[in-house]
């Protein structure tokens, strides 16, 4: 079975939904049934290719079109059926909704449902952007063969938007989650002792209450006045705002923003911070909780759906509430004089584990796309957590 994954998108650094599809990636060449996997990124997008590295059966195309959003959605509908019948591909698996032609393409197409900010938290794109990534979206969905939900609260929230399209064509097949190759790596220029988060500059990421947070912790009196807060992550509409913040409660030099680490750089933050704090409003999976609990690391989370499918009782949970940066505040301390957790093993997040389930549902898609059964007929039941063929 020849695979096609594009994974054009316009971030110049790793984001995890770039991280999702790499891991995908890498569980697809795990399986006896694909024989090769295209990965398709943009010219922009480097760190695709040296994440991947050189492995048998995969190939990579680095496409020469600008990166702005007309240009990509264009590829996605015009120049990706071009790249699905060259490479005489089986099936495509979209790594996020993109435009999606499916009677330019003769094989099933699979796309991977990470959440849904467009009706949840239209703030996230803008007020132009939003109806447009909401059209998007849905015309995705509908034109996809199969819909790969994240988690079981992703699904659940598409039963709610649109129960039709969640019984007709949608699947749970988690985020893999394993710890890299990568060879830990520290992180230049941090010695103090620090607190983590890892996320894009988003509204659901809830960064401002976690800076209030901090303020808060930095003026208890059990709290080292050497601390700091890392928020690693790329920028995106909230970046003014966070950084208007730090300058205004004069954090200059106790917040550090980065992005664009290296695997073996976010394994080293992981392990070395006192707790990683992830005060998400919405979340789709929530792969910083998982990755740090498989690094040993103390986690405070909200207390969201997501992040208790994957944390169970290994995290600590604050309510979001008019007082969550006070709450935030006091749980991490109260956390940090615990002593570290052990390293929490999750085989359900494993390669070998997903590449099972992907296989089963891409031969019930091509079985069903060779014997031209339509669309909405499919061979797969749909069972919340696994495919069942």
């Amino acid at each position: 079975m020849r695979v096609v994954v594009p994974v054009v998108s316009s971030a110049n650094t790793m984001s995890g939904v770039t991280r999702h599809a790499i891991n995908m990636v890498r569980a697809l060449l795990l399986t006896e049934r694909v024989d090769h996997v295209h990965v398709v990124a943009g010219q922009w997008q480097k760190y695709v290719a040296e994440a991947l590295g050189d492995v048998p059966g995969l190939s990579l195309e680095m496409l020469k079109i600008h990166s702005d959003i007309v240009s990509r959605n264009l590829w996605y509908a015009v120049g990706l059926p071009r790249v699905v019948r060259q490479e005489n591909a089986d099936l495509v698996h979209y790594s996020f909704p993109s435009p999606l032609w499916r009677s330019a393409m003769d094989a099933p197409a699979v796309v991977t449902l990470h959440d849904l900010y467009p009706h949840d938290l239209p703030e996230n794109f803008g007020p132009i952007k939003a109806p447009f990534n909401r059209i998007v979206l849905r015309q995705c969905l509908w034109a996809a063969d199969a819909i790969a939900c994240v988690s079981h609260s992703t699904l659940a929230r598409l039963e709610r938007i649109d129960p039709m399209l969640s019984l007709r064509s949608a699947h749970v097949i988690p985020n893999c989650v394993e710890v890299p190759d990568a060879e830990v790596k520290p992180l230049e220029g941090l010695s103090d002792p620090f607190v983590l988060c890892v996320a894009q500059h988003r509204r659901n990421k809830n960064l401002l209450v976690l800076l209030r947070s901090f303020v808060h912790l930095r003026a208890m009196a059990s709290v080292d006045q050497n601390l700091r807060l890392l928020i690693v992550g790329m920028d995106g509409p909230e970046t003014n705002a966070i950084k208007s913040f730090i300058e205004q409660h004069h954090l200059q030099e106790k917040v550090l923003l980065k992005s664009g680490l290296s695997e073996g750089e976010l394994r080293w933050c992981y392990r070395e911070c006192l707790a990683l704090v992830a005060p998400s409003v919405v979340e789709g999976f929530g792969l910083p909780v998982a990755e740090a609990l498989l690094e040993g690391c103390r986690v405070v989370c909200s207390d969201i759906p997501s992040f208790r499918e994957v944390g169970k009782h290994h995290c600590r949970y604050v309510r979001l509430n008019d007082c969550a940066d006070v709450g935030f505040a006091n749980a991490i301390v109260e956390e940090c004089v615990r002593p570290k957790p052990l390293a929490v093993m999750s085989p359900q997040y494993s390669l070998e584990t997903i590449a099972c389930q992907y296989e089963e549902l891409y031969r019930s898609l091509v079985v069903r796309n060779s014997s031209s059964v339509p669309v909405g007929c499919s061979t797969a039941k749909h069972v919340k957590g696994h495919v069942e063929v």
